[in-house]
């Protein structure tokens, strides 16, 4: 057994939500092949860097897709939870949740709402509170800003732009020089 696989006691009470097929053959290595799986995810490497000891990286990955697939790995850790609350050893102290681990997209700091969606769920926060909306806290309403008045010819400056000549080829002509470069011939 390496140092970071499940021990004898967690695997007693991990082997029974693991499922094995009702028909053909009994996985002979099922402990090997979740400390496998374990293994991957707690070094973050890739499939085929799984050592042999687990057996072959393929299966793992087989096994690690259908179970995750028939969601073996959630109803686990459902069952490790009840388990643990039963044993009275489940801590809701240790949870911690705060912002920089829980990110929201950069679009969801703000939200435009048309005015009739607005109008809907102020309509469906009525109803469901069972108060008239004035006699609930505030809600914010979010408003399109005005755009911008048009430019008038008092507020329109012109600048006027200097030609640039082209960066590449002789742009110049033939018989003409670009300012600081040598005349022809010269050399």
């Amino acid at each position: 057994m390496a140092r970071f696989d499940v021990t004898d006691a967690e695997w007693a009470l991990i082997e029974p939500y693991l499922p094995v097929a009702a028909t053909g053959p009994l996985p002979r290595r099922l402990r090997d092949q979740f400390n496998g799986i374990l293994w991957r995810f707690r070094t973050g490497s890739g499939w085929r860097d799984v050592p042999d000891r687990y057996g072959p990286w393929s299966t793992l990955y087989s096994r690690f897709n259908a179970w995750a697939k028939a969601g073996v790995f959630c109803a686990l850790m459902e069952a490790l939870i009840a388990e643990a609350a039963a044993r009275g050893q489940v801590g809701l102290e240790l949870v911690s949740v705060d912002s920089t681990i829980v990110r929201a997209h950069q679009e969801s700091a703000g939200l435009a709402v048309a005015g009739e969606t607005l109008d809907a769920l102020e309509q469906a926060l009525t109803e469901e509170k069972g108060a008239a909306l004035p006699q609930q806290p505030p809600v914010l309403r979010v408003m399109r800003r005005k755009s911008p008045p048009a430019p008038t010819a008092s507020t329109v400056r012109t600048r006027r732009r200097t030609t640039i000549a082209p960066r590449y080829g002789d742009a110049a002509g033939p018989g003409r020089r670009w300012p600081g470069s040598a005349a022809p011939g010269a050399g």
